[in-house]
């Protein structure tokens, strides 16, 4: 009877197996035979950005380095069109970018070749000395942080993150369930090899918590993290801390940035504002609301105020950003605003200064 029993328990999961393995062809064959109704965009002096769709939650991506690239193409003001085809660059990387038929994969690489071929520089005005803490302090987030953040998101909060995954057509849910657990997998074997995952779930935690407090450090009251004016450095860490601050509710991560590490909470919070006028969240989203030591012993009432974590008055809305080819920024002839991805429907900055003013106002 064991035996039988036995066969039985295989039979089942093989049938099982091969019913997700359908599913999941099923799903990408729908996905390659669809025709997109999309308004394309000439390939020529156009920024074609490649990354996954977009999830539930109303936050952009659920990747750091996605939402890094997309936000700096904001902050350049240079125009581009996303592509949700979740097709990976030839190096197995996302996201990229196609820019006159050359393809660019990773994240450093993506804004050198900007910088060389469309003069765009938001670290202008940085001194070398700058330059030097901008680059250590950007492979910490990506090199460390991006790890304990990607276990809380594919491990240790594996169900919820799957809730925030956005997949329509047949057999949605069982999709969902399979590549969620094929990504936390993977995930889980790229920490084992990068040492971090060697580590129980208290250490890695502990090391969070390290580079948060860090960067809390780094940033004090200023607005942004090299001090009055926006750079690349403002991108990669908001890519990052936007998934503690937006998509892991009730974690740890959360717990600290909207609590005892809260000046990161308003850095995300004016990014946001500032780049991403079309992303709306609750006010009462801006803050932990739980009992947990790092939440400060409260909540606090009514709004809170951006402007006690920027004392410095002295920001130019240009920020050091250097654009010296003639093609860029491109202006629509009707509406006279920046051709951002036609998903989205982000405008000049005097547009955005409209939005803002319509927004209770935050900042002082």
């Amino acid at each position: 009877m064991s035996v039988l029993g036995s066969d039985s328990w295989w039979k089942k999961t093989l049938y099982i197996t091969g019913g997700a393995l359908l599913a999941a062809a099923a799903y990408l064959l729908h996905e390659l035979l669809a025709i997109r109704k999309e308004q394309e965009l000439d390939s020529k002096d156009a920024i074609i950005l490649h990354q996954f769709s977009r999830p539930k939650n109303g936050v952009p991506s659920l990747s750091p380095f996605c939402l890094k690239i997309e936000t700096y193409l904001r902050m350049a003001d240079l125009p581009y069109q996303n592509y949700f085809d979740g097709r990976l660059s030839p190096q197995g990387k996302m996201p990229w970018i196609e820019y006159n038929h050359e393809q660019v994969s990773g994240s450093e690489f993506i804004v050198d070749f900007l910088e060389e071929k469309l003069g765009v520089n938001l670290n202008k005005n940085l001194t070398p000395q700058e330059k030097a803490v901008s680059r250590a302090v950007t492979k910490m987030v990506e090199e460390h942080l991006y790890w304990t953040i990607a276990y809380c998101q594919w491990v240790d909060n594996l169900e919820e993150t799957q809730k925030l995954l956005a997949m329509s057509g047949p057999l949605s849910d069982t999709l969902k369930w399979l590549l969620s657990h094929l990504n936390g997998s993977m995930v889980r074997r790229e920490m084992y090899g990068h040492g971090i995952g060697r580590f129980s779930k208290e250490e890695v935690y502990a090391l969070m918590e390290k580079d948060m407090r860090t960067l809390a450090t780094l940033l004090g009251d200023k607005k942004y993290f090299m001090g009055s004016k926006i750079s690349t450095l403002d991108a990669t860490v908001f890519g990052h801390l936007a998934q503690a601050m937006w998509t892991l509710p009730g974690t740890r991560p959360e717990q600290l940035i909207k609590g005892e590490l809260i000046n990161l909470a308003m850095f995300c919070e004016r990014m946001r504002r500032r780049f991403w006028p079309e992303w709306f969240v609750e006010v009462d989203d801006l803050y932990f609301d739980g009992d947990s030591e790092s939440s400060g012993g409260g909540t606090p009432t009514g709004v809170l105020d951006f402007g006690l974590f920027s004392r410095t008055d002295t920001m130019d809305d240009s920020d050091g950003v250097s654009s010296s080819h003639s093609g860029a920024p491109t202006h629509s002839p009707v509406s006279d605003h920046s051709l951002f991805d036609s998903d989205v429907g982000t405008g000049s900055d005097n547009d955005i200064q409209s939005k803002e003013e319509m927004m209770p106002d935050l900042e002082v």
